[in-house]
Parts: C-alpha cells; structure tokens; sequence
C-alpha cells in the first residue's frame, strides 16, 4: 500500500494547481492510496473538501518539520507541485525519501514565472541565465501581494531552486512542451514523464452550431490571455455572430473599453465568472470556443474539456496547445498573434457549419483516445509506487 506525501504551498481551492492536488488525491484515496498533505496557507475556499480527502494527514510547514511529518505519517513518496520555499526543499532532496514534481508552469526556470516580456508579449526562449536579471529585467517581479507593485526575486535563489529539484528522481510535465523547457534548463531527459492533468468526462452533449453564432470564451481576463487581440479578431469577422467573454481578472476593464471602441458592445459581452455546472447551458448552444492566449500555456486545460463535447477551438500557436490542437484536424491553431488569421479562422467555422461540425467531432475522438481520465489515474499511481519500489530495492 501506497503512503503518498503530497507537498504544496496551498490548502484549499484557488487555480489550477490546486484543482490538480484535489483531484488525483480523492482518485488515489479511492484506489487504496494513503495520502496526506504538507501545506504552507490556506485559501480559505473549498477546505472542507480537502478535509474530507487528506483526513488528519494535513500538516503545517510552519509548525511541522519535515522530520516531524515522516515520524508521524511515515510516507514512501513525497509528491510535490508548487513549492519554491528553499530550506524545505532541501530537506526534501537530503532525506532519502523518492521525490516526484508536477510541473503546472514555468517558476521552476523562470524569475518572471510566465515566459514572456510583459510590454512586447514576446516568447522567452532562452535558459535561466544571467540575462534574465538584465537586459531582461525578470528579477522585478509583479507583487500581487499588496505593498509595493513590484518585488525582487533573486537569481541566485532560483539558481539554487533549480539545482535541488534537478535532484528529483521524476519530473512530470502537462506537455512536450514542458518537457522541452526543462531539457533546456539542464533536466535529464529520462527523470521527465508526460502526466496531462486530464479533465474529469462530463456528461455528454451536442452543440447545436445554431445561426445565432455563439463564440465563446472562457477564463481568466489578464494580459497573457490575449482577450484584446480576440477582440480585435472580432472586429474582423464577416459573419453575423454573438461573442460571451466569461471571467474575471485585471484587463476586463481595459477589455470592456476596447470592445466599445472597436464597435463590438451589441455583439460582445462580458458575463463575468461563471460556475462551472452552469458552463453547460453556454457549450450547448456554441458553435466555437475562442482560445486566444499568447503567453506559453502549459497545456491550456480549457480546450480539452470543449473538444470533449465536439466544440472546435480557434488557438493561437502558444506553449503547449499544440499537443492537442492540430489545425484543420481538432480545430484551428492560428499562428502566435497573427490577429487577422484569427479572423479567418473563426469566419471559416461560422460560415461552413459542417466544417465546424467535423472538426467538433473529430477533437472529441482525439481527446477522448489521448487523454483517457481513467488511464490517466492508472500510470500516475503506477509510476509513483515504481519509486517506493526502487527505493526499497
């Protein structure tokens, strides 16, 4: 019997992240996996379902030493996400206990955390190195904490993040993608396994692809998602649609007005966030979801949980969304920024309804074959009792 040590900054819902933590633990409870959690914070949202996965097995890094927590839980693997607190870490990598890493993003390598240059919206493609702190400027750091607006992130700390978890005995990573990035910052090859954090299967529908034209979008509203540049692509459209921007964030102003300026507010609108049970109602009556990122997502989780209820998806070339995205046979992946492609995309799959049909059809068949949940939970649980075994060995 599995007893898996789950290591990570948050307690409680928040992104993404979180979702994933919450979602193999019931799983690998459910399969006879004992598991506890070493946590730094609480969120405050969603903790009595946390309670109900990790039970008693909930420990406080603030409090608990990793001593403590090995004494008290016994664990074989210890499972870590998001976790960049240096002292832990290494406790973690001199304990003798097998570490696993999900990666869900880029603050392993990268000082900014998301890839790319705030102003030009470029792609970062380099390693960790010194010109991250200049010309890059990637050691200032927005502060989303309060105080000042920015905070100083060091290089030589992240230096050392990296070297420790180097040390980990698996890597697993949302992309090809990902595995690319980590090759590049000096990872084995071999330590690193491709684990796509899949949707859970919903139950089924059939979009209707009605002449109303539904465009959808669905997520955060920040500058990397690019909802500005959708917009834009919008006001290129030559087929009659409507457009639902669903979400929050810190450009949905900024957004709002552009959309003004652009003489979209009858066709546009901005439904803020929706619960996810009420997502449905929207899907069924879409004839295309609007992926428009270009900051390098990590898998963009979203475009597979639309193509597994036969909607195509328009995406920008970006991180990881090829993996799942292959333009003209799961949908339309547009080159990075190319606003007017974009355009053509989406005039494309509102005029020639069958197209879009074909197309919804066949991302389902691709995601449902590549990306079974089931299949999914099995290796996860099969790789991570591999390093008890090797250890034991």
């Amino acid at each position: 019997m599995l007893r898996l040590l789950y290591v990570h900054e948050s307690f409680g819902s928040l992104g993404g992240a979180e979702a994933n933590v919450l979602i193999t633990a019931t799983e690998l409870k459910k399969r006879g996996v004992i598991v506890g959690l070493w946590s730094r914070r609480a969120t405050g949202k969603g903790e009595e379902r946390w309670r109900d996965v990790f039970g008693e097995n909930v420990y406080w890094e603030t409090k608990d030493t990793l001593a403590s927590v090995r004494e008290r839980f016994a664990p074989d693997v210890a499972y870590v996400h998001k976790w960049d607190h240096l002292p832990t870490l290494e406790n973690l990598v001199e304990s003798g206990l097998p570490l696993a890493r999900m990666v869900h993003d880029h603050d392993i390598y990268c000082l900014r955390s998301y890839r790319y240059n705030p102003l030009t919206r470029a792609v970062c493609h380099r390693p960790i190195s010194g010109y991250c702190v200049f010309p890059c400027l990637a050691s200032l750091k927005r502060n989303r904490e309060g105080g000042l607006p920015f905070k100083w992130v060091s290089y030589f700390d992240k230096l050392k993040e990296l070297a420790l978890v180097r040390r980990f005995d698996r890597m697993f990573v949302v992309t090809h993608y990902m595995k690319a990035e980590l090759e590049l910052n000096g990872f084995a090859s071999d330590r690193i396994k491709l684990f796509p954090p899949v949707p859970r299967p919903g139950e089924p529908l059939e979009p209707s692809f009605s002449n109303r034209n539904l465009i959808l979008y669905a997520g955060q509203i920040i500058r990397g998602k690019g909802v500005d540049l959708l917009l834009k692509a919008l006001a290129r459209v030559n087929a009659p649609f409507e457009a639902v921007i669903l979400g929050d964030g810190n450009a949905k102003a900024a957004c709002e007005k552009l959309s003004r300026k652009l003489g979209l507010e009858t066709r546009v609108r901005f439904a803020g966030f929706i619960p996810q049970d009420e997502l449905k109602a929207y899907y069924r009556d879409a004839s295309l979801v609007a992926v428009s990122s270009v900051w390098p997502e990590p898998i963009a989780t979203i475009g597979l949980e639309v193509m597994r209820y036969g909607l195509p998806v328009v995406a920008f070339n970006a991180g990881g969304i090829p993996d799942w995205l292959h333009d003209n046979e799961t949908g339309r992946l547009v080159p990075w920024g190319d606003v007017p492609a974009y355009a053509a995309a989406i005039d494309q799959l509102l005029a020639d309804k069958p197209l879009a049909r074909r197309l919804g059809a066949q991302g389902r068949v691709y995601v449902n074959k590549h990306y079974d949940f089931e299949e999914y939970l099995a290796r996860l649980e099969s790789t991570l009792t591999g390093l008890k075994k090797s250890s034991a060995a």
